[in-house]
């Protein structure tokens, strides 16, 4: 078995236009892809982005499919190589790879909130805003629960958690 999987860098932000050009020109192409959830516009967003930006891996069999095409295939930057030498990636890290993409979409819940148990967290709006706090978990509601200080002595509150931000 001659088919090695090969590091593609693409031009920026161009990773999902240079899988679906590869695909079309017969390559089996494979980007990983994470779930991130970040603060935009005061508000807390999830979005799906490349693991690695500006990276992602064509699999071939360089004894029957000519790499050559690649490096001007619409998106593409070129092949990953050692100077001039280009190196294959192994098969189990790219197997490894498409284990934890697969895993990490099956196992939604307390992982995907932006803060863990007991990170300090600053309160952005509401009647408690400008106090720091302690995070304390979250509810599938958007609300968050946090251990805030009120006259000498430890309050459980419950905030949205689109006002609170990491400190």
């Amino acid at each position: 078995m001659s088919t090695q999987w090969f590091a593609v860098q693409s031009k920026p932000r161009q990773e999902c236009t240079a899988k679906v050009q590869l695909e079309r020109q017969g390559y089996t192409a494979y980007l990983p892809m994470m779930t991130v959830r970040k603060r935009k516009r005061a508000a807390w967003t999830t979005s799906i982005e490349p693991l690695f930006p500006r990276y992602l891996f064509v699999h071939a069999d360089v004894n029957q499919q000519s790499l050559a095409p690649v490096r001007s295939t619409v998106g593409v930057s070129g092949l990953v190589r050692f100077g001039t030498i280009l190196r294959p990636v192994p098969d189990a890290v790219v197997h490894y790879l498409q284990q934890a993409e697969a895993a990490q979409g099956a196992e939604p819940g307390e992982d995907s909130w932006p803060f863990r148990a007991g990170d300090k967290v600053a309160v952005l709006e509401g009647p408690f805003a400008g106090l720091t706090a302690v995070f304390e978990g979250a509810e599938p509601e958007a609300r968050a629960m946090i251990l805030i200080e009120l006259l000498g002595r430890q309050n459980t509150v419950e905030v949205p958690i689109n006002a609170l931000n990491a400190l």
